[in-house]
């Protein structure tokens, strides 16, 4: 074969195998689901049984909205053959409510081009914006538990479809072949559109077994509305309702593509078809050149592929130490958090610029990111960036190792990680609130304040989260750095407890071990400042603290504004209970607007957890069935006990405050007194 020949074969092979090319169907079946395939978005959570939950699990009427989307987008129609795919779901789920007469709003299965898809609670199931009304472009079926007059909802029990708009296309009522959607109990769904009829049906039933006649019937076209790719998820949402909402299987397939044809021949290729390459006859006169073309290919091949051996090892050695550093702790994360680009990082935060700092901490400091790629899709971020030191990494790996592996929706969403130029950075969602002491120290008549219901909401989300950490977890997990400064609110005031830097894991049947003191001052257990033996009873006495905040809008420890004399927080409302005046101790700023009740139920939960005695304090379960009116509340002692002990710390007080606190150092050796 000439040069010139063979040179053409391997155009026209490459020719060929580039463009034949096929739209394939979809199979996609989760019996259970992981972090491996999807996306959790908003006040989203994957339980332990690997069960989705969409919106938050509380005692008390909150506001919530989330979404579960599967991670890579799947395609609808191949442009090619001009082809639309028909698809068919199935899923179980479950509507369920502490409070039966606390309905509302329902959930929904979508198909939307954008993979952030979250919009407000109430009505709007997640799916649109409640100020961009239009912005959000979706399919979906409503599953809807309230009736809503602006969407012209017929009842508060109803199946709809829903095309970029609320407003459904057609609705029915399930009832009528009796399911009930808010009856707590599991129930199947069966989804199934066929493009050739353009009909889509919807079923509906308490067994896995579909029932001959669906819900709801339309026959409407949606070829216009199924883009080229589009992303697949569940999305609900409640408003003033304790409504869960929870996803527990789901399988999804799209058919009726057929593989696209090589364009030679496009009308005469079946699926069944095998392509065969033409041969290409090769004459006699040739043989002899031919020949001397293979001899130096025989030469050749194995030059190029030594060449290519030790490009590809320079390239290896030089990138060695970079890929090393990674390695380290790339096997102990979950497949859910992404690696970002730090190119992609650098530019979303405007080169690191000081205009988008929104706070410091002992990791480093925190950047607003705005991503306006088509892979995130103009989405906002938090980014906590620290240069490589060996504290630094320290943190960078714990953080990573332990969020990495927790799901609750009262913990920020850690989206991914970058190591890259002598820096660690990890990406979380972004809290529109910022952290509660800014919200809750704000000056008057600045922002939002904090009405008692978002207060109340914040120590039960905050009781949940430090009991599934505590408890829950496979191992236990300390987080020592419990504070409001850590403590981030979301779009609706929801607590979402961060910076787990500090946080230790432990195996609930082993004792804890001796570490280095670390924290802020005000917030730290005194046998914590003894020993250094941080337990899930020094985070109890850190979330007292916290509580005794949110209820008292004062700092763990003040200055009085006419002297000098620095103010205990826990001193001053364990003051006001000893006199029997403990109500006295509710936030000025409130103006009397809270349940009497629930303000000293939640002021005697805050002391019994700061008690300076570690053996009198609840866990963090107690705590919360406390708070969910489940359990009685624990006697507060009138008098404050008294806690004593002689230490020896080698330690100035600058060692110990994390957020670097000037004091002065004390001496090695001093009798200390808490009462």
């Amino acid at each position: 074969m000439s040069p010139r020949r063979l040179l053409v074969f391997l155009a026209s092979l490459f020719l060929i195998l580039t463009t034949f090319a096929s739209a394939n169907n979809v199979n996609l079946e989760f019996p259970t689901f992981t972090l491996r395939n999807l996306t959790l978005l908003g006040d989203s959570y994957l339980r332990g049984d690997g069960v989705v939950g969409l919106t938050r699990q509380l005692g008390v009427p909150s506001s919530s909205s989330g979404t579960a989307i599967y991670n890579k987008p799947v395609t609808f129609f191949d442009p090619e053959s001009n082809t639309t795919a028909s698809f068919s779901t199935r899923f179980s789920f479950s509507i369920t409510n502490v409070n039966p007469s606390s309905f509302g709003d329902g959930l929904a299965f979508f198909l939307s081009p954008d993979n952030q898809t979250l919009g407000s609670p109430g009505g709007y199931l997640g799916l649109v914006n409640r100020s961009q009304f239009t912005k959000n472009k979706f399919l979906a079926i409503e599953f809807d538990t309230r009736l809503d007059s602006l969407f012209g909802d017929p009842n508060d029990n109803h199946v709809g479809l829903d095309i970029e708009s609320l407003k459904s296309i057609d609705t029915a009522d399930p009832i009528l072949q009796d399911i009930d959607l808010k009856s707590g109990i599991s129930i199947t769904a069966w989804i199934d559109y066929k493009n050739d009829k353009q009909e889509l049906n919807v079923s509906l039933s308490y067994s896995k077994t579909k029932p001959e006649n669906p819900i709801l019937s339309v026959n409407f076209d949606l070829s216009d509305h199924l883009k080229e790719v589009m992303y697949l998820g569940f999305s609900a949402s409640t408003e003033g309702s304790t409504e869960l909402h929870l996803i527990e299987n789901w399988r999804f397939s799209t058919f009726g593509f057929v593989p696209a044809r090589p364009r030679s021949r496009p009308h005469n290729v079946s699926e069944n078809t095998v392509t065969v390459m033409p041969e290409i006859p090769v004459s006699n006169s040739s043989n002899k050149h031919h020949n001397k073309i293979g001899f130096g290919l025989g030469i050749a091949g194995p030059a190029f592929f030594c060449v290519v051996l030790a490009v590809f090892g320079y390239v290896t050695v030089r990138k060695w130490r970079g890929i090393r550093t990674q390695m380290s702790f790339k096997a102990e994360l979950l497949a859910g958090p992404r690696e970002f680009n730090y190119k992609e990082l650098n530019s979303a935060t405007k080169g690191f610029h000081s205009s988008r700092i929104l706070g410091h901490g002992a990791f480093g400091t925190v950047y607003k990111a705005f991503f306006t790629s088509s892979a995130t899709g103009g989405t906002i971020a938090a980014v906590k960036r620290s240069k490589h030191s060996h504290e630094g990494k320290t943190e960078f790996l714990a953080e990573l190792s332990i969020i990495a592996g927790l799901r609750h929706k009262n913990l920020v969403q850690l989206q991914g990680w970058c190591v890259a130029k002598s820096e660690l950075l990890l990406v979380y969602d972004f809290m529109p609130n910022g952290s509660l002491d800014k919200v809750l120290y704000q000056e008057s008549g600045q922002g939002t304040s904090l009405h008692w219901s978002h207060r109340l909401n914040i120590a039960v989300g905050l009781a949940s989260v430090l009991t599934y950490l505590h408890q829950e977890c496979e191992q236990q997990v300390i987080h020592r750095d419990i504070k409001t400064g850590n403590v981030l609110l979301d779009g609706g005031f929801n607590p979402r407890l961060g910076d787990f830097g500090l946080a230790k894991l432990m195996d609930h049947d082993k004792s804890p071990v001796s570490t280095l003191t670390a924290g802020t001052m005000g917030y730290l257990a005194p046998e914590y400042l003894q020993y250094g033996k941080a337990t899930e009873k020094t985070d109890v006495f850190s979330y007292g603290v916290v509580i005794l905040e949110v209820a008292c809008g004062r700092r763990p420890i003040e200055r009085e504004p006419d002297s000098m004399k620095m103010v205990n927080l826990v001193d001053w409302v364990w003051g006001l209970h000893t006199q029997g005046k403990v109500i006295e101790a509710a936030d000025a700023r409130l103006n009397g607007e809270f349940k009497e009740e629930e303000m000293r139920k939640l002021l005697l939960v805050g002391l019994s957890c700061a008690n300076p005695d570690s053996a009198a304090r609840p866990t963090m379960r107690r705590v919360l069935q406390i708070l969910n009116n489940e359990a009685e509340p624990l006697f507060v002692p009138k008098i404050k006990p008294t806690f004593s002990f002689s230490y020896g710390l080698p330690l100035s007080l600058e060692d110990i405050v994390s957020d670097g606190e000037e004091c002065e150092s004390p001496n090695s050796m001093r009798e200390i007194i808490i009462d």
